[in-house]
């Protein structure tokens, strides 16, 4: 009887960490994200991520509320993975803005991220695939590839030119 108390507690412990370590991803994606924007200096990539970020969340809550399908353990809300639509989101702007040197890293925590919903039993893979199939949508909508080049007109009084600027 010891022994089987054993088992069972390191595997409620062992699903608490899977549970935990999503929770986290689904947070660090969008301050990653952010950050690597601010390390670029790139307003725009913040405006583009924000955006995506907010249509996410409106289409995924909105979809909570008005479907309420229950969750597995028996809460609501379980209809689309929350912790997945901002992971992917998240993931979908790094991979869309910065490449796929910073994208594939973050896909494969979007992932782990929906994975760990499925595994501690607060959503079904459907609700996961919605929340990723989301976010990803998103921030295609909003997110245009970063671009080291950038050229603008100049006028001024006695100067009429064009700048070149290169971000390294």
């Amino acid at each position: 009887m010891l022994l089987f108390s054993l088992l069972f507690s390191n595997a409620a412990v062992a699903s608490d960490a899977v549970e935990r370590a999503g929770e986290i991803l689904s947070v660090l994606l969008p301050v990653s994200g952010a950050g690597i924007a601010l390390a670029r200096d790139d307003r725009d990539g913040l405006t583009q991520l924000a955006k995506s970020g907010a249509l996410t969340l409106a289409l995924t809550f909105g979809m909570k509320y008005t479907i309420s399908a229950t969750r597995p353990d028996g809460g609501d809300h379980s209809f689309p993975s929350g912790h997945t639509s901002v992971a992917f989101s998240s993931a979908e702007f790094i991979r869309e803005r910065y490449g796929w040197n910073y994208g594939f890293p973050a896909y494969v925590a979007a992932s782990y991220a929906g994975y760990s919903r499925v595994e501690s039993k607060r959503h079904y893979t459907r609700d996961v695939i919605a929340g990723a199939l989301i976010g990803i949508g998103s921030s295609l909508l909003f997110t245009e590839p970063y671009k080291d080049w950038h050229i603008q007109p100049e006028v001024a009084s006695s100067l009429y030119g064009i700048t070149f600027s290169h971000v390294w």
